[in-house]
C-alpha cells in the first residue's frame, strides 16, 4: 500500500500559509507598515489603490537591508526577531522583515527596492507566486519600497470573496490608523486612487488622536496617567456627553502594539459606570506598557489577542485609573463664571453716593368723592396729574347692539351653541377605542376581541415603509433648518457618508456641505426633530460599519431600517389618545403590518373566547 502522507511543494504550502495571514488588503498593510516601523523609519508613505486589490505601496525611509537580507526576507520561516524558543515569550519588535513576506509573495506580484545608508547601490527585486522573476543592482534613495500587485491574482475563489471596495478600503483605514496611533513619534501619510487621505506630522499622542480624528476630538479628551510595578497607563478616554452608539473610537496599545480585550474592555465601561446613557460607547485611546515576559502574544494568528499573567490586577489598576480621571479632571458640565463688562458701573459713577428718591403722598386725596379738583404732586424728580373724572362714562358704549342678559349686577355676553364635531355615543367610542398599558403596549378593541399591538415595533413598520417608499419613487419631504447643523465626522465615517449620501438625501436629508472631517445639513426629514439628525447618522454608521450593500434596493432597505429603529418611538412614552389612535391607523394601512422591518411580531389577538376560557378555569 503505497504511503499517504506527503510534502506538498514549497508555492503550494506558501499559498495555504497565506490563506491564514493574508485575509485581505488589509492585511498586506498591516504586515507592510509594522515592518517599516521596525526598520526605524522615521517617514513612512502608504499608496494605495482600488482598496488594495490593485496595488499596496509601503515607502520608509529605514535601514534598508543587503542584498542577503534582500532575498532572505522571502523564503519560508525567515525572521528578525527569534533566535531561540524562548525568544517568543520575550518580544520586543513586530518583526523587521520575514514571516508574513514569504505568504504575501505567494499570491502577488511583488516589486521591491531597497539600500542601506552606507551602500552605494541598492536591490531591486521583483517576485511573482514565488518566483524570483528578477533581481539587480539599482541606484536607490536610503529606505525600502515595497509594492504588492494583483492580491490574490493566482487564487481567483479567495479574490471573489474580497466585499466591495468600500469595505475593503474601511479595513485598510482601521489597519492605518491603528499603527499610526501606535506610533505618533513617526511621520505618516496616505494615498488613495491618487487623492490624498491622511498627512500625520510626528506628534505627540494627543496631537495624533486630534489631527486622525478631527480638531473636534481635542475637546473630548479626557489625560489618564498611572504607574506601577506592574503597568503603566497613558493615554485618552472620552467625555461621558460625546459617546456614541458604535465602537469606532476604542483602542488598547500594549508595548505600541494594537490589541483587543473584551477584559480591559469591560474594566473601562465599569469605569463609567453611570455616567453613560444605555448603548452608549465611550471612545478610549489607551497605552498599557507591561514587561513582555508577562504576556503571551502569539494566541491568535493576527496577534491582536493577548494572554496576560495577572488579568485581575490590570483590571482593577485599569478600572479605577480611568475612574480617577473621570473624577479629577471634573467631567459633569461646569459653571461659566466668566465677568460680563456690561455689568459693570460706568466709571463717572464708581466713587458717586446713590441718590434716594423722596415720595410725597397727598392724604387729603379721595378717589371715590363725585368730583375732586385736580391736584398734582412730585416726587423723586417726577411729577403725577390726576385725571380728569369722566362723569358720563355710559355715553362711551352708546349705539352698540344691546345683547346681553342681566343677571343681577353682572352682564354676560350670549354665546351661539354649534353642533358637536361628533354625536355623544361617537365621541365617547372615539375616547375609549385604544388604551396604553405600561407606556410599550396599544390595546384597541375588534370585533371578535382585542389587538395588542407594541407600539415601537408598530411605530418602526410605519416609518420603515414610508422611508423605503420615498428613496424608491425620489419624493421625500424635507424641513428646512434655520440654522445649518454642523456635524464632525471622523475620516472612516465620512467615506461612508460620501457613499450613503444619494440615499440620505432621497429620505430628505439636504447635505450643504461635506468638508473633510464634517458636514453641513440645511434640512433633515419631516417629523424628525435637530437633536436626532446626528442619533440617526451615528446609528446608521453603527449598523453599517461591517459593509455597504452593493445592489441599491438593499442599500435603501438597510438605511430604512436604520432608520426607523432611531426615530420610531421608544418603549415608556406616553402617547395621547389621538397619538395611539393614528399609529393604530397608520400601522394597518403598510403592506405587512404584523412584522416588523427585522421580522418581530407588531401586535397579537386576543379573541372573546380565549379570555372567556381563562375565566372557565
Amino acid at each position: 500500500m503505497s504511503s499517504i502522507i506527503q510534502l506538498l511543494p514549497d508555492h503550494v504550502a506558501n499559498q495555504i500559509a497565506a490563506g491564514e495571514v493574508v485575509q485581505r488588503p488589509a492585511s498586506v498593510v498591516k504586515e507592510l507598515l509594522e515592518n517599516a516601523v521596525d526598520a526605524k523609519a522615521t517617514d513612512i508613505k502608504l499608496v494605495v489603490k482600488d482598496a488594495g486589490k490593485s496595488l499596496v505601496q509601503v515607502i520608509d525611509n529605514g535601514v534598508g537591508m543587503s542584498v542577503t537580507d534582500a532575498r532572505l526576507c522571502f523564503e519560508r520561516h525567515a525572521t528578525s526577531k527569534i533566535r531561540l524558543a524562548e525568544d517568543l515569550f520575550s518580544l520586543h519588535t513586530k518583526g523587521f522583515r520575514g514571516e508574513a513576506l514569504a505568504s504575501i509573495a505567494a499570491i502577488a506580484h511583488v516589486e521591491m527596492n531597497t539600500r542601506q545608508e552606507q551602500d552605494e547601490l541598492g536591490t531591486h527585486l521583483i517576485i511573482e507566486g514565488s518566483k524570483f522573476v528578477t533581481q539587480e543592482p539599482a541606484v536607490l534613495a536610503v529606505g525600502t519600497s515595497f509594492m504588492v500587485k494583483n492580491l490574490f491574482y493566482n487564487i481567483p475563489a479567495r479574490r471573489n470573496f474580497l466585499k466591495s471596495d468600500t469595505v475593503e478600503f474601511r479595513h485598510v483605514m482601521d489597519e492605518f490608523q491603528r499603527v499610526v496611533l501606535a506610533h505618533p513619534s513617526i511621520s505618516f501619510s496616505m494615498y488613495h486612487n491618487g487623492s490624498e487621505m491622511f498627512n500625520l506630522p510626528s506628534s505627540n499622542f494627543r496631537q495624533r488622536i486630534v489631527n486622525v480624528f478631527s480638531g473636534k476630538t481635542n475637546e473630548k479628551l479626557v489625560p489618564v496617567q498611572e504607574e506601577t510595578d506592574i503597568l503603566t497607563i497613558q493615554g485618552f478616554v472620552g467625555k461621558p456627553e460625546f459617546a456614541k452608539k458604535n465602537r469606532g473610537e476604542q483602542f488598547f496599545f500594549v508595548n505600541d502594539r494594537y490589541i483587543k480585550s473584551g477584559y480591559l474592555h469591560h474594566a473601562v465601561m465599569a469605569a463609567y459606570e453611570g455616567l453613560l446613557k444605555e448603548g452608549a460607547q465611550p471612545s478610549y485611546f489607551l497605552y498599557l506598557q507591561v514587561p513582555p515576559n508577562t504576556i503571551d502574544i502569539n494566541i491568535h494568528p493576527t496577534k491582536t489577542e493577548i494572554k496576560f499573567d495577572d488579568e485581575h490586577a490590570l483590571y482593577a489598576i485599569l478600572r479605577s485609573t480611568v475612574k480617577h480621571s473621570l473624577g479629577q479632571f471634573n467631567v459633569v458640565p461646569a459653571l461659566d463664571f466668566d465677568r460680563d463688562p456690561n455689568l459693570d458701573t460706568p466709571y463717572q459713577y464708581q466713587n458717586k453716593a446713590a441718590e434716594y428718591p423722596t415720595v410725597q403722598v397727598d392724604r387729603d386725596y379721595n378717589p371715590f368723592a363725585p368730583s375732586q379738583p385736580s391736584k398734582s404732586f412730585s416726587g423723586g424728580g417726577s411729577s403725577y396729574k390726576k385725571p380728569e373724572s369722566q362723569t358720563s362714562w355710559e355715553s362711551l358704549y352708546v349705539g352698540l347692539k344691546q345683547d346681553t342678559i342681566e343677571v343681577d349686577q353682572f352682564s354676560f355676553e350670549n354665546e351661539v351653541v354649534t353642533a358637536s364635531l361628533f354625536d355623544e355615543k361617537e365621541e365617547e367610542q372615539v375616547v375609549n377605542s385604544t388604551y396604553q398599558i405600561h407606556k410599550k403596549y396599544i390595546v384597541s378593541p375588534i370585533k371578535s376581541g382585542m389587538v395588542i399591538i407594541d407600539q415601537s415595533r408598530a411605530h418602526q413598520r410605519v416609518l420603515y415603509e414610508q422611508f423605503l417608499t420615498n428613496m424608491t419613487v425620489h419624493q421625500a419631504s424635507s424641513q428646512q433648518l434655520l440654522f445649518p447643523l454642523h456635524l464632525h465626522f471622523s475620516a472612516n465615517e465620512m467615506e461612508l457618508l460620501h457613499e450613503l449620501k444619494p440615499s440620505l438625501e432621497n429620505t430628505g436629508f439636504v447635505f450643504e456641505e461635506m468638508a473633510e472631517d464634517s458636514v453641513h445639513i440645511s434640512g433633515i426629514p419631516v417629523n424628525t426633530s435637530e437633536s436626532e439628525a446626528s442619533i440617526v447618522l451615528e446609528q446608521l454608521i453603527s449598523d453599517l460599519h461591517d459593509g455597504i450593500p452593493e445592489s441599491s434596493f438593499s442599500q435603501n432597505d438597510t438605511i430604512a431600517k436604520s432608520m426607523a429603529k432611531s426615530l420610531a418611538v421608544k418603549t415608556g412614552t406616553y402617547l395621547t389618545e389621538k397619538e395611539q389612535e393614528n399609529l393604530v391607523n397608520n400601522l394597518f394601512a403598510c403592506k405587512e403590518p404584523d412584522v416588523s422591518p427585522f421580522q418581530k411580531p407588531t401586535f397579537i389577538t386576543m379573541r372573546v373566547e380565549d379570555i372567556d376560557k381563562r375565566f372557565a378555569l
